[in-house]
This record gives C-alpha cells, sequence and structure tokens, in this order.
C-alpha cells in the first residue's frame, strides 16, 4: 500500500497548525483531512491513523480516542504540554505515539511511517 492510499485524520484546533500539518502530510504523498473538534469526525475506522491533539475544546484528544469502537486506526498524539501526567492520559486512552510540539515537517513524517509500519497486520 503506497502512501497515496493512506487516510490520515488530524484534528487541531489551531486553524493555523491545522493547514500546516494537512500540507506536511499531503505533501508527504498522505490523503490528509483536517478537523478542529474531535466531534466533528466521520467515518474513523476507515482511516490508516490519526493525528490528534491533546488539549482540544469538548472532548479532548485521548479521551476521543478511548471511545473508540475497536477496531481503531493507530493514533499518533500532540501535545503542547508534554508531561507524565499526560502521557500517562495518553496510554490509558490506548495510545502509544506522542509528538511534543514544536515538531518538524520531517518528524510528523518519520512519526506517521513508522506507526503505519508498527501497525500493519503481521509486523512485529
Amino acid at each position: 500500500m503506497d502512501s497515496h492510499s493512506h487516510r490520515i485524520l488530524v484534528v487541531e484546533d489551531d486553524a493555523s497548525l491545522r493547514r500546516a500539518l494537512q500540507r506536511m502530510l499531503t505533501a508527504g504523498g498522505y490523503q490528509a483531512e483536517c478537523y478542529g473538534r474531535a466531534e466533528d469526525l466521520e467515518a474513523v475506522q476507515a482511516a490508516t491513523c490519526l493525528v490528534l491533539d491533546v488539549q482540544l475544546p469538548g472532548i479532548s484528544g485521548p479521551a476521543f480516542y478511548a471511545r473508540l469502537s475497536p477496531p481503531r486506526p493507530p493514533a499518533i498524539f500532540i501535545t503542547a504540554y508534554d508531561s507524565p501526567l499526560i502521557r500517562q492520559a495518553i496510554a490509558s486512552a490506548g495510545g502509544a505515539m506522542v509528538l511534543p510540539k514544536p515538531f518538524s515537517g520531517n518528524v510528523l513524517l518519520q512519526t506517521v511511517a513508522a506507526l503505519l509500519v508498527e501497525s500493519r497486520p503481521g509486523a512485529s
């Protein structure tokens, strides 16, 4: 499966960062759909990967992810407030990948690629 067939859903409340994330992912060859609130997401199970801001208006990224029914796509959580407590909330929700803000486009693309390889059926 090439990167063009990967559908990445991004939830980030900051409009300028949301646009930047979409540009970075699109330049990396992914189909990127962006939203300002987790409640606006539809057809999450059809996504290859989620990029979720931790602190969102309404439901938080980790709380949203914890509510998803299996099978759920793997997620990368982004946060400007990295701390052990935040990482614990992410882990409790079933997430593992955290990118502290600010991060470069290359780091985002490398993290998405690593997560997709890691979550591929048969990968160990």
